[in-house]
């Protein structure tokens, strides 16, 4: 599996990371007002996850690995698969 690297852009307020693959951006990460959204291949692309996390403008300590992981593992379906896709995961 190619190696996406997350940058992260915005530490709060939004918490927000670029996704890259080498030095093409592949994916677009920001938690703002209690939700996570990735969109793929960059900001107003397809969205590809929208999740609710605890965090609101911020990831709580022990969620952040979890939500950050499944980000990546959304980018790389996006990738293989083609497939434009929204899940909608609400607590």
């Amino acid at each position: 599996m190619t190696k996406i690297k997350l940058t992260l852009t915005c530490y709060a307020c939004p918490e927000q990371y670029n996704a890259f693959i080498g030095d093409k951006q592949v994916g677009y990460l920001r938690l703002r007002h209690g939700l996570f959204t990735v969109d793929c291949p960059h900001v107003g692309g397809a969205e590809v996850l929208c999740v609710k996390p605890q965090g609101d403008g911020i990831f709580e300590i022990e969620e952040r690995d979890k939500y950050l992981k499944m980000a990546v593992e959304r980018i790389h379906l996006y990738l293989k698969s083609g497939i434009i896709s929204t899940n909608y995961e609400l607590d």
